[in-house]
């Protein structure tokens, strides 16, 4: 079954997050854009590349009213101490989530049961609470930010124009289609 427009099921979690322990539930995500983002582990090689990646984008997520959350199977503690030693995750500014036990990456589809870390899965909330994109990895394939800003628009803006939808490679400000039977065999 797929998740696309299902409601964020409820959960809360222990955060880190600028220096402190935070809590973070399905209720923070209401009321505006959000974009959780699973990834296997703490400590390891691929994951701090995307990370570090959605930091050097946060300012444009931010923006587009966007909250950024990165998720692993890892403890809030784990997170803190990869914070302090890491280059890399030093530059993240987002809540980074811990789910030590998988309610979250069993509630989004993501978890590898015989490994105890979840899949790179990337999804999109509305400020509804309702999944409008996800795409999921295999552990080896690390993600663009660049990529997921265009999709972010791309999903505001058939939020914010209903009947119209956005085709292909579709950036802001290009032209999009409103499906018609003027439409049909046109394109």
């Amino acid at each position: 079954m797929s998740l696309i427009n299902t409601e964020v099921q409820p959960f809360s979690a222990t955060a880190y997050h600028n220096g402190k322990f935070i809590q973070v539930s399905d209720a923070d995500l209401k009321g505006k854009w959000s974009a959780i983002v699973f990834y296997p582990a703490d400590f390891t090689f691929v994951c701090p590349t995307e990370l570090e990646d959605l930091a050097d984008h946060y300012a444009e997520f931010q923006k587009l009213g966007v909250e950024i959350y990165g998720v692993s199977t890892d403890t809030h503690f784990s997170h803190k101490a990869w914070h302090d030693t890491s280059d890399a995750i030093k530059k993240v500014n987002y809540p980074l989530i811990g789910d030590p036990t998988h309610v979250l990456a069993k509630n989004f589809g993501v978890l590898i049961e015989e490994e105890g870390v979840a899949l790179r899965g990337t999804f999109l909330i509305s400020p509804e609470g309702q999944i409008k994109l996800y795409e999921i990895h295999d552990n080896g394939i690390g993600r663009d930010a660049s990529e997921l800003l265009r999709k972010v628009r791309a999903a505001q803006y058939v939020a914010n124009h209903p009947g119209e939808v956005c085709p292909a490679k579709w950036k802001e400000g290009e032209a999009t289609l409103t499906p018609s039977l003027d439409l049909v065999g046109k394109i």
